[in-house]
């Protein structure tokens, strides 16, 4: 029988102990257990003194998980729990009570531009119906002031219910995986009891309209539930983003007249579902790398490298149908000079400085639609003003 052999047929039929002491260096297991190995009624230890080296490291690691006991394994520590490290925003959310700041950071109160596209349809339908119907500027105006309070809360409960559906995908993507849920700042479990409080607030603001607006306004929280899983299922997510996020072009409208005239409001919704598609699209293309490493879906996917054609295709959509609800609606000249000829021109810029495969750039035009909704909405104002002076 070959020595090596013969050393681990001997230690399986030889009872011993193992006693580790600290080495003040590493060292291989191989070098650390003959040097402190205690072996107690062997039969032939001249054989395991003269070949100490031949046995294997992997065969002396085997036999130790089998037969011997260390000591040094009763005083080794295992973490339970991930350490923690607070989250940085390096914005003004560090100031807040770190209690609280996940939470804020949780809504995206810090970027408020989502806010803001939530908040433009509700603001063009409202000045629209106030337009048509004559409303006063005091009436139009609180109107605006609690559709704006209602987007605000609308729209960080709607990034909470996103991030409760994708913590498992968040943490793949290099731009999401510092999200709260997804970082362990606040358990599923608390962003659910917060979820309670955000749409109790949300309710709180519906109930200020009529009771044709409060069903209306409450038929759509199925779209805002199931936008998140869109993206598992079809390349088409953000025409699910766009249907949710344009609802207040219909709402809007009912608030202010009680009923819905889809001949305006229709045109004004299906427009804005397309200027969805335009902006999210360009968003998608920040990740579109580690969705295809994750396995999710997107428009940015799906249009690729004929994404420029796709979205020219629904600007002009966007821009005709906003056109049509203005024809609908009886708009003036400065409508069509500013509402439609203003915010095709800032379209137009956008999707010519663009650049899909920059993440700087998709978001910088992702932004700039902040300005886009702006200028839709100055328009109609404008046309306000100039139609009052006329009469």
């Amino acid at each position: 029988m070959s020595a090596p052999f013969a050393i681990v047929s001997l230690l399986k039929r030889v009872p011993c102990r193992i006693n580790f002491s600290p080495v003040p260096h590493a060292r291989s297991f191989q070098s650390l257990a003959f040097t402190h190995v205690k072996l107690h009624h062997v039969a032939r230890p001249q054989l395991l003194k003269s070949t100490p080296r031949l046995l294997s490291a992997s065969l002396c690691h085997k036999y130790q998980q089998k037969h011997w006991t260390s000591t040094a394994s009763n005083t080794t520590t295992v973490p339970t729990e991930k350490n923690k490290q607070p989250l940085v925003y390096n914005n003004w959310l560090d100031h807040l009570p770190k209690k609280v700041a996940p939470y804020a950071f949780l809504t995206r109160i810090d970027k408020p531009i989502g806010t803001w596209l939530l908040f433009w349809p509700c603001a063009w339908s409202i000045s629209m119906a106030a337009y048509s119907t004559g409303a006063s500027v005091m009436d139009a105006a609180s109107m605006i002031a609690l559709f704006g309070t209602g987007a605000l809360i609308m729209r960080g409960a709607g990034c909470t219910i996103n991030d409760l559906w994708d913590r498992d995908i968040d943490d793949k993507v290099e731009r999401t995986k510092i999200r709260p849920i997804t970082s362990g700042a606040i358990s599923p479990k608390q962003a659910i009891a917060f979820l309670g409080v955000q749409l109790t607030a949300g309710l709180a603001v519906l109930t200020q309209l009529n009771m044709y607006s409060i069903l209306l306004g409450a038929s759509s929280l199925s779209l805002v539930v199931t936008y998140p899983l869109m993206k598992r299922v079809t390349y088409w997510p953000q025409t699910v983003l766009g249907l949710a996020f344009n609802w207040g072009a219909l709402l809007g409208w009912s608030a202010m007249t009680g009923s819905l005239d889809l001949s305006v409001a229709g045109p004004l919704y299906l427009g804005g579902v397309c200027w969805t598609l335009v902006y999210d699209t360009i968003y998608a293309h920040q990740d579109k790398k580690d969705d295809i490493k994750v396995g999710v879906k997107s428009t940015a996917l799906r249009f690729g490298e004929k994404t420029p054609q796709w979205l020219a295709g629904f600007s002009s959509a966007f821009i005709g149908l906003t056109a049509v609800a203005g024809y609908m609606n009886g708009q003036g000249l400065p409508f069509y000079a500013i509402s439609v000829l203003g915010t095709a021109s800032h379209l137009a810029w956008q999707l010519k400085t663009v650049d899909y495969n920059n993440t700087a750039s998709c978001w910088s035009k992702f932004k700039s639609n902040t300005w886009a909704g702006a200028i839709l909405w100055s328009g109609i104002v404008a046309d306000a003003a100039w139609s009052s002076i006329a009469v």
